[in-house]
């Protein structure tokens, strides 16, 4: 893709588990400075549970680990699944890219020494049950960022006493990127580099819904020199920045706000975010146009 688009630096927004398809976000330039913040994006699933088989790895592709001739109900299977929605505490898969002592899990697991992640909290806002035939449920999941649908495979069997794991999984969203929206690798490849350019959004894209604060142009050449200015009014007088959620966890913190500077000179917005109510702006990432 980088070829193709002729750009010098290309991120993603997040990983996809080799059996899974559906949205990945790409970013080329300097949008690549935000990857952090494509990280943090709610996400939503189409996903298959297959009930009385437990794998290592809990999804197909694992080895089996047991089986059941046990199966839920229909109305079991909605009972269990309301323990699901909300904020829950997982624990990741053992096969799973978090690292520990340093190392991805999944490569402890692959040397024959597993080790297991401690319980996380984890936010899962949807979780509908869309088909079930007896063997198999189809579900569909929106959560926040984090969230293992392994793991609610795992856990929705363990909970109905029968065993299951992942079979299929599909991301239909990535914060507003929807699937139906999406083009495919082979599409673009096909299309070549003038028609894949029309398949980029702006950088602006990225970080929408973060709070915005306007500076003068005096304000503007001093923060895109990296020198914290005073903030007196945002765009929305009746947002409540106090409370917006921290920021991507690759940027620091201590005190300050978290921005990054999007669009063209002189008229530069800074879109920020505030975890503790500061009433100075300082510039985390100063990005330009390519």
């Amino acid at each position: 893709m980088k070829r193709l688009l002729g750009a010098d630096k290309a991120g993603h927004g997040g990983t996809l588990d080799p059996m899974a398809s559906g949205v990945l976000p790409l970013m080329f330039g300097e949008a690549c400075k935000l990857a952090g913040a494509a990280l943090t994006h709610d996400k939503a699933y189409e996903a298959e549970v297959c009930f009385g088989i437990t794998t290592a790895t809990d999804d197909v592709e694992g080895e089996v680990i047991s089986r059941s001739d046990a199966r839920p109900t229909r109305e079991v299977l909605l009972a269990a699944l309301l323990r699901f929605m909300g904020v829950i505490q997982q624990v990741p898969p053992v096969y799973s890219a978090l690292k520990v002592g340093g190392k991805a899990m999944y490569r402890h697991a692959r040397e024959g020494a597993p080790v297991a992640a401690q319980p996380r909290e984890v936010r899962v806002d949807v979780i509908k049950l869309l088909d079930f035939d007896g063997e198999r449920a189809r579900l569909r999941i929106e959560c926040g960022s984090g969230t293992y649908i392994r793991s609610i495979a795992r856990d929705l069997g363990a909970a109905l006493g029968c065993g299951a794991h992942l079979s299929g999984l599909g991301r239909t969203r990535v914060g507003q990127y929807r699937v139906q929206d999406a083009v495919t690798l082979d599409a673009l490849l096909a299309e070549g580099p003038t028609a894949a350019q029309s398949h980029l959004h702006g950088l602006l894209a990225l970080v929408a819904g973060w709070s915005q604060a306007e500076l003068t142009d005096e304000q503007a050449r001093r923060f895109a020199q990296g020198q914290a200015v005073p903030w007196q009014t945002p765009t929305n007088p009746n947002a409540d920045l106090s409370s917006s959620p921290a920021g991507p966890p690759s940027m620091p913190r201590r005190g300050r706000w978290q921005c990054c500077m999007l669009a063209d000179w002189p008229d530069w917005p800074a879109r920020c975010r505030s975890p503790d109510g500061s009433v100075r702006l300082a510039p985390l990432r100063v990005i330009v146009p390519d």
